[in-house]
This record gives C-alpha cells, sequence and structure tokens, in this order.
C-alpha cells in the first residue's frame, strides 16, 4: 500500500512540493544565520517526497531551550504559510473518502512544519 500511495503522491505533486522545499532550503542555505532553517527544510523536502511509510518522532537528543526557540522563528518567520497551505490541502482531501490517505499525508507535513525542531523522520517497515 505504501509503494502504491507513493507513487500516487509523486505523481500528482508531490515531486513539486519536494523541489519547492529543496529550493526554499537552498535559499536558506546562502547565509550562515539560515543554515539551521534550511536543514528543517530538508527535513520537509525528504518527507514531502516520499511521505508513505515515514513517522516523525520526536528526537532524543533535542536541546529544549534551543529548539524551542528555534521552533518560534521558524513557526513566524515562514512556519505559518507552510502549516496552513498544508492544513488546507489535509482538509480538501478528507472531503473525498478516497483522498483520506493523502490528507493524513499533509497533516503529517503540517505537524513537522508547525515544530521541526527537535524531531527526526524515521522508515516504518
Amino acid at each position: 500500500m505504501k509503494t502504491i500511495g507513493n507513487i500516487i503522491w509523486f505523481v500528482f505533486g508531490g515531486v513539486f512540493v519536494a523541489i519547492e522545499y529543496l529550493f526554499g532550503s537552498l535559499a536558506l542555505m546562502i547565509t550562515i544565520i539560515g543554515i539551521p532553517f534550511g536543514l528543517q527544510s530538508l527535513k520537509l523536502a525528504e518527507v514531502a517526497l516520499w511521505p508513505f511509510g515515514k513517522k516523525v518522532v520526536q528526537s532524543e537528543s533535542a536541546s529544549g531551550c534551543v529548539s524551542l526557540l528555534m521552533n518560534v522563528i521558524w513557526f513566524f518567520v515562514g512556519g505559518i504559510p507552510i502549516v496552513l497551505t498544508h492544513l488546507l490541502f489535509g482538509i480538501l482531501f478528507y472531503i473525498t473518502i478516497i483522498g483520506i490517505p493523502f490528507g493524513n499525508q499533509h497533516f503529517k507535513l503540517m505537524s513537522l512544519a508547525f515544530t521541526p525542531f527537535g524531531k527526526k523522520v524515521i522508515i516504518n517497515i
């Protein structure tokens, strides 16, 4: 199921979302200050390319104050539009029964885009 879901996701827009995150990441990495935010955008691109079979978990090595501060900066500088976009697409996919798995993936991306610092992506087997 996850292979078929990933292929459908990839063909019908997943590749474009991943490319947008990749370009955003490269733009952020131009400056030294933007490198940590660019790395988080790469994490989003990884999940956006093949979201089925991946799980977002809290990292055990996350430092509390730094992660919190970076998440607050991320959210107010660029996270709000990303979160709202994934929320809108998730709701639109949930309207149809066949789109519910794709809505779930948008909600997973939304939760990662909400607070990307201190989270890591693992592959479910």
